[in-house]
């Protein structure tokens, strides 16, 4: 490899499904809020530009959206494990499978999980370059739409919590399309990333 190549990919990856979501009312600790935590799933291709997916909202731009939040990713494995934790709580409305887009995940991904991403590192569609750039961290609205109060806590433990990227090269996505992992820097990974601004929160 010449100084000049770019690194050659560490991996590969599906995206299985695109999710987006409009701004609605949500409940949260008795008060009504806005949010577009849920998404729903969207056939065809959608565009993805530096600051989101089209038809995408987000209720509040300090915490969600801009250039290094443009798009929330989630491995599609963990809505398994997360629909198990709602049904620990013992209620029968923790029944149904979550859906993709339950977390307010854009897109939902096979291949790849955030203790083996790092941040920095791009996802190439060939067309679409996403980069991750940080951890997705629980707040309120995430408790309110789980159905319980510890979930936050469960996505922090866990790591569970999937992981934002910056649209680095706009462009077409569509469901079904493959991806490879480019490596970044590979200082942090994305798991370590998420107990990192955890622990800052509890001083």
């Amino acid at each position: 490899m010449t100084p000049s190549s770019p690194p050659p990919p560490l991996s590969s990856g599906r995206l299985l499904s695109i999710q987006t979501g409009q701004v609605r009312p949500l409940m949260v600790g008795g008060r009504k809020l806005a949010s577009a935590i849920g998404k729903t799933a969207i056939a065809g291709p959608v565009d993805a530009g530096v600051l989101g997916l089209a038809g995408d909202e987000q209720a509040d731009l300090s915490v969600h959206g801009g250039l290094s939040k443009a798009v929330y990713a989630l491995p599609s494995e963990h809505l398994v494990w997360w629909q198990a934790q709602r049904q620990k709580q013992g209620a029968t409305m923790f029944e149904e499978e979550l859906l993709p887009g339950f977390l307010g995940e854009n897109l939902s991904l096979q291949g790849v999980f955030e203790q083996d991403l790092f941040i920095g590192d791009s996802l190439d569609f060939g067309e679409v370059l996403l980069r991750v750039t940080q951890p997705r961290e629980p707040c309120g609205k995430f408790n309110a739409v789980m159905g319980y109060a510890l979930a936050a806590k469960d996505m922090v433990q866990s790591g569970r919590c999937g992981f934002y990227l910056a649209v680095d090269k706009p462009g077409i996505l569509q469901a079904g399309a493959c991806f490879e992992v480019i490596p970044g820097p590979r200082s942090t990974r994305v798991a370590q990333a998420l107990q990192h601004k955890a622990r800052k929160h509890l001083r």
